[in-house]
């Protein structure tokens, strides 16, 4: 049985890798790791053990808390799912969905100035929704 922990640490690996262009095999690569184990620890079927995730992290260039964000008190316990309402009231994880990976790839492939007034226009557009 697979721990909400583990399924969400998976998640988070595998977007991670997904936003910087990374695939399995290369992020394999990095670790010294077969791909079929990325695969692994991305369905939450295997555990990462604390080693391995700090090879990961560094190799995703992120700390390794960036893995355990967004857990609840209820995924500590085992006792809940990870996924909280979205913005919206929309149910489920919003980096699961590729548009909107793909929106956040882009976003911040834009230089900083432009992304910044493109921000502040996404933000005039929801309040007015």
């Amino acid at each position: 049985m697979k721990h909400p922990v583990d399924v969400h640490v998976g998640k988070r690996i595998r977007h991670r890798r997904w936003m910087v262009g990374m695939t399995q095999q290369q992020l394999a690569e990095r670790v010294g790791i077969k791909f079929q184990q990325i695969q692994k620890y991305e369905t939450g079927m295997n555990r990462v053990s604390a080693s391995r995730l700090w090879d990961i992290a560094h190799a995703l260039e992120v700390p390794v808390s960036f893995f355990f964000e967004g857990l609840g008190e209820e995924a500590e316990a085992g006792t809940a799912e990870i996924s909280k309402p979205a913005a919206g009231g929309q149910q489920g994880d919003l980096l699961a969905d590729k548009e909107a990976l793909e929106l956040v790839r882009s976003y911040y492939a834009i230089p900083e100035n432009q992304r910044r007034r493109l921000f502040d226009l996404a933000r005039v557009l929801s309040d007015v929704a």
